[in-house]
């Protein structure tokens, strides 16, 4: 099985198939999502599907007539194990720095607060109500950052104008590349939240320090279609599913919980409702 799943990720193609499910994990994608973002035809996305399934690498779930995939954990898992156990006799001094760190907690709170980046394409709307929702709530304990990886040129005015309404502070933010936290001299992040499907469909370089991350996507406000009154509602929609995320997520007892344990707590807020 080992052999079979290493050739099949051998495949340039079907190792980018596998990795953007990775990116999104634990959502399940559709079909044509995956084709469209890695610029295959449908068919031929099929294919590559098609051998990661017979490999155990991903599953496949039926929402009426879309069909979804997503990383097989419990696949992946199997496999690591077995270059873990088979390569490497089971040492773990052999294995790289660090690839054990998941089994340990993070560490206790202390005068250094956690830095926390959440990312959307155009840094705008969803990850500058993140930005300033953390700040609000639990600014004591988390320094919040948020980028774009296609930032505008300035924040949306209805996000703005939601944001004074709440009472929270806008004077410090403003669009950011995630360029800007990718260099030498940027801070350290403790976490990283995709919150659109777009930002964490894309590739980015491995974040220094092995921060928890997880896809917290929501739909994008800004292309709420209507009256000012109907986008305002899609604004107000938005802000109300982030300040609930983030809430649960500030709750987490963090000098509790194992790396492994956090890492489903937070993919277990990513997964719920859109609703405030």
């Amino acid at each position: 099985m080992l052999l079979d799943q290493l050739a099949t990720l051998s495949h340039p193609q079907r190792m980018g198939v596998f990795r953007l499910l990775m990116r999104r994990c634990p959502d399940a994608v559709p079909a044509g999502e995956i084709a469209d973002v890695l610029g295959f035809k449908a068919s031929t996305t099929s294919v590559y599907l098609s051998a990661l399934l017979e490999a155990g690498l991903v599953t496949q779930m039926r929402q009426g007539n879309l069909r979804r995939y997503a990383v097989n954990m419990e696949g992946t898992r199997g496999m690591v194990a077995a270059l873990f156990l088979d390569c490497c006799n089971g040492r773990p001094d052999l294995c790289p720095p660090g690839l054990l760190d998941p089994l340990t907690r993070m560490a206790p709170m202390s005068d250094t607060k956690y830095n926390v980046l959440f990312i959307c394409t155009g840094n705008s709307a969803r990850s500058i109500f993140a930005e300033a929702i953390m700040r609000d709530l639990a600014g004591d304990r988390f320094e919040a950052f948020s980028a774009g990886t296609k930032p505008r040129s300035e924040l949306n005015p209805f996000a703005v104008e939601m944001l004074e309404q709440k009472g929270l502070d806008v004077t410090a933010l403003r669009a950011k590349n995630i360029g800007e936290f990718q260099g030498e001299d940027a801070p350290v992040m403790d976490f990283v939240f995709t919150v659109c499907d777009h930002a964490a469909n894309e590739e980015c370089p491995a974040w220094h320090g092995q921060p928890i991350s997880a896809h917290w996507g929501l739909p994008d406000p800004v292309k709420a279609e209507g009256t000012d009154a109907e986008k305002r509602l899609a604004f107000q929609s938005t802000f109300g599913a982030m300040r609930n995320r983030i809430a649960a997520f500030a709750a987490l007892p963090l000098g509790t919980l194992s790396r492994t344990s956090l890492q489903s707590e937070v993919d277990a807020i990513g997964r719920t409702p859109e609703t405030t």
